[in-house]
């Protein structure tokens, strides 16, 4: 059965992460994705290496590990929008597709006739997903913003890392993501309204918005308090014991949820923390932490991981090892559940990429295309939606408005 959103085609003038990592989950499952790029130059992601896809003589492709994470799904049309050509192309596109998702700075777009109120006003139809650093308003609407830059301004580095040392940004662009997956709800949630109203709106989706809102809990412990909740390394404000420990071959984490699961360790430990005032409530632990962690952590360190992972699972709370990548996809629990997804690049090599989590009863996610080299599909998107021949493509290759 195909993918729910088949049917529904978007049109794609974003870069890098955010943009893309919100069309590929779309074309998983089931939308048409018209991946635009400028004309020799493609999305920035494409050179952003190494490592690079190798080809069969063990050569470096113009394709990145990182554009290959989130462009797959995906057609590619290279076509230069600052040419009025190129624009009429993009209109011509527009008017038989439902969206059209870009992130360039505040204005950029206005130049080439391809900004919100003139889209609206020959496309009232389509849905226009904008993504920015900082939204189409507020006095720093016109400034670029990056994911580094925003993790820091939203709050999310002053809480990463160890509390005596350095705010550490997360190890992979999360602001970039976590502004993908809200681009993409306000897009499905655009596309249901729109069959009520039969108008197309703007979602106007900003990466310092997003990072704040993403802050849940430590927003709402200042929200709540007017105090900023303690960074903690990889312990928790607000819940005690739920952190990572050493033990004597490498590290485990024990997140201990509720009273109930604090009971059944600190029985296996002889210890009677459990019927401690001062222990007893996570709320008295959370105040006691600094008397608590310290026992906790002398114990942990003198049992090896594979040791506690089996008292963790034996006595039924919560608990786990911290992976690297490699041991990450090693697991079976991943392998049954499609998270690495083999496909063939249109180069004949074969790649792995990492699955869609979404699992449906019936409308299975498709990985249908591989992510695509610059322009790949250029001459199948004018001839099989516009219906150019070869001649008219011929001589906007020759007059360079396409590659």
């Amino acid at each position: 059965m195909a993918g729910p959103l088949t049917g529904i085609r978007v049109l794609d003038l974003s870069r890098i992460l955010a943009g893309p990592f919100c069309t590929q989950i779309l074309g998983d499952l089931g939308a048409d994705i018209l991946k635009i790029e400028r004309p020799g130059f493609g999305d920035d992601t494409r050179k952003w290496g190494p490592p690079f896809l190798k080809d069969s003589g063990g050569n470096d492709t113009a394709e990145s590990a990182y554009y290959l994470s989130c462009n797959r799904n995906k057609r590619s049309l290279a076509v230069d929008i600052t040419k009025p050509e190129g624009q009429e192309i993009i209109h011509g596109l527009l008017s038989r597709s439902d969206v059209m998702i870009e992130n360039f700075k505040v204005g950029d777009l206005d130049r080439y006739g391809l900004g919100y109120d003139q889209i609206k006003a020959r496309h009232p139809h389509l849905i226009y997903a904008s993504i920015t650093g900082f939204g189409q308003t507020g006095p720093l609407a016109s400034e670029p913003g990056y994911d580094f830059l925003v993790q820091g301004m939203g709050g999310l580095m002053a809480a990463t890392g160890n509390a005596d040392e350095e705010p550490m940004k997360v190890g992979v662009a999360l602001s970039d993501v976590m502004s993908g997956l809200f681009t993409c709800i306000s897009i499905l949630a655009a596309l249901n309204e729109r069959h009520q109203s039969g108008e197309g709106q703007r979602a106007d989706i900003a990466l310092l918005d997003c990072t704040a809102a993403a802050m849940t809990n430590l927003a709402q412990y200042y929200l709540t308090t007017g105090k900023v909740a303690p960074r903690l390394g990889n312990a928790h404000s607000t819940i005690v014991p739920y952190q990572a420990f050493k033990a004597h071959d490498g590290y485990i984490i024990l997140a201990i949820g509720n009273d109930g699961q604090f009971k059944k360790f600190s029985d296996y430990l002889g210890k009677s923390w459990a019927s401690d005032a001062a222990f007893a409530t996570n709320t008295a632990r959370v105040k006691n932490r600094a008397a608590l962690i310290p026992e906790i952590e002398h114990i942990i360190a003198g049992q090896t991981v594979a040791h506690w992972l089996k008292v963790f699972s034996d006595i039924g709370i919560p608990g786990g090892p911290v992976n690297t990548m490699d041991q990450v996809f090693a697991q079976e629990q991943l392998k049954s559940r499609d998270m690495i997804v083999p496909m063939t690049h249109s180069n004949g090599e074969p790649i792995n990429l990492t699955g869609n989590p979404i699992k449906f009863s019936r409308t299975k996610v498709e990985y249908r295309l591989p992510p695509p080299s610059e322009g790949a599909h250029t001459n199948e998107i004018l001839t099989e939606i516009l219906g150019l021949n070869d001649i008219a493509i011929s001589n906007l290759t020759s007059s360079g408005v396409i590659k």
